[in-house]
């Protein structure tokens, strides 16, 4: 009979030792794993961060870029006749209370001692405010609350920055109306290119009772955008 085959020392029992090291490598390689999994999660999220950033930068900046700008006047004018404009003689003066305009929208007259602020109203102002702003040289566009809003919009991109006050007005002769001191133009449609020459001629005129007063200080109305 052949003898028995020998036990190698590889299919020995280990020790204690040795089972305690291998399960330091054991749980090494897990650390190992795991560290390398969070570095390709952090990495993936700083790109990701990257990205987000940068997409947010670009709306930024074509927001900045394609969003309409103000149209820019010459204050003063040059005594140019504009078709269809008419003038008044109504008085200057401070007063308390509601006031019996002779236009409509009112174009002049005695008004409130608070002037409004400028800007863009999505309600109606009051109108004793708004003559006052008509007096420091601003310009009032009132427009039918009807007014369909592409039509609006093209409005709102022929309008200074500023010595403007844009609101809806009920019962308005025509759709559109401009209105200076003692002047005033009715419009049917708020692409007319007399939008553009009215303000050449009569935004921040030096013909107003109060030429270069301030249009901003004053009182703001419901709806100021």
């Amino acid at each position: 009979m052949s003898a028995a085959p020998r036990q190698t020392d590889s299919a020995k029992p280990l020790t204690t030792k040795q089972q305690r090291a291998a399960e330091r490598e054991r749980k090494l390689a897990e650390f190992k794993k795991r560290e390398a999994k969070a570095k390709r999660n952090r990495r993936i999220g700083i790109i990701a961060g990257v990205v987000a950033a940068v997409a947010v930068i670009g709306v930024l900046i074509a927001s900045i870029v394609l969003a309409p700008k103000p149209a820019s006047y010459s204050a003063g004018g040059s005594g140019a006749e504009i078709e269809g404009v008419e003038t008044f003689d109504n008085p200057a003066g401070h007063v308390q209370g509601a006031v019996d305009y002779e236009q409509t929208p009112p174009a002049g007259g005695e008004h409130n001692p608070a002037w409004l602020n400028c800007g863009v109203y999505t309600e109606p102002v009051p109108n004793e405010n708004a003559v006052h702003s008509l007096e420091h040289g601003a310009i009032w566009v009132t427009y039918d609350p009807e007014l369909p809003a592409a039509d609006l919009d093209a409005l709102k991109a022929k309008l200074p920055s500023t010595y403007v006050v844009l609101s809806p007005f009920e019962g308005l002769p025509s759709p559109v109306v401009l209105s200076g001191w003692n002047v005033q133009l009715q419009l049917d449609e708020a692409d007319d290119p007399r939008v553009s020459e009215f303000f050449e001629e009569y935004w921040k005129s030096d013909l107003v009772p109060e030429p270069g007063a301030l249009c901003t200080g004053g009182v703001d109305a419901p709806g100021k955008a």
